[in-house]
């Protein structure tokens, strides 16, 4: 049996696109989390991560050493200035790259779901490239507009995985939720003096899958 991971999160190594785009600078394509928070752990290089939420249009710098992390509705964007990679640490074991994403595309992709998957697919760097401008697309526009806007694109998402939501609820229960529960139990064991947890301690390894064309740059899943 394979322990989990801890805390119920996943984790993976992300080199960001050097790709320019049409405003001038590289990364990769913004997109929103509707159930999940996030956090980087820069390792290496230089770059930021644009925000935007109802409250304003933020840009954080990023560099070696910086911890960064938002909650679920912020629509973000890796910026690029020279070699970032960091480390994508996530709730619901990894979930952000398992279905809890919606890419910032136009208001008429968004409404049509079957346009909207053709759109969001990525099978070589060509369609990754076509991918991000396409988010971009609709980022700009989202920055432009009025809060009824973020609104809208909001809705919009959420219609958009209404049929994964119960998938997502299973990955919390066995994943997020039975570690806290776990937590919890080893807290009763230890008050009683029981050290049966302890004496079945083990040690996982695992190794990262990859790289694939994630939503931000180069993926090593783990």
């Amino acid at each position: 049996m394979v322990t989990p991971f801890p805390g119920g999160v996943g984790i993976s190594g992300l080199r960001v696109y050097d790709w320019p785009a049409v405003d001038g600078v590289c990364g990769g394509s913004p997109h929103v989390h509707l159930a999940c928070s996030e956090a980087y752990y820069v390792i290496a290089g230089t770059g930021s991560v644009q925000t935007l939420t109802r409250s304003a249009f933020v840009e954080t710098p990023l560099s070696e050493g910086v911890v960064a992390w938002f909650t679920p509705g912020t629509i973000h964007r890796l910026v690029n200035d020279g070699d970032l990679r960091i480390i994508v640490i996530m709730q619901n074991s990894g979930l952000p790259e398992a279905g809890d994403a919606v890419f910032t595309f136009p208001s008429e992709v968004l409404a049509d779901s079957v346009r909207y998957a053709e759109c969001a697919r990525a099978d070589d760097e060509e369609s990754a490239r076509k991918r991000r401008d396409l988010a971009l697309e609709g980022f700009l526009e989202l920055r432009r507009g009025k809060p009824a806007a973020l609104e809208s694109f909001y809705r919009a998402a959420v219609r958009l995985k209404q049929d994964g939501l119960d998938a997502w609820e299973k990955r919390w229960r066995e994943g997020a939720l039975a570690s806290a529960e776990r937590t919890g139990e080893h807290l009763e064991r230890l008050r009683d003096g029981d050290i049966g947890h302890l004496v079945e301690a083990d040690v996982q390894v695992t190794h990262g899958k990859g790289p694939r064309l994630g939503m931000c740059g180069r993926l090593d899943v783990f």
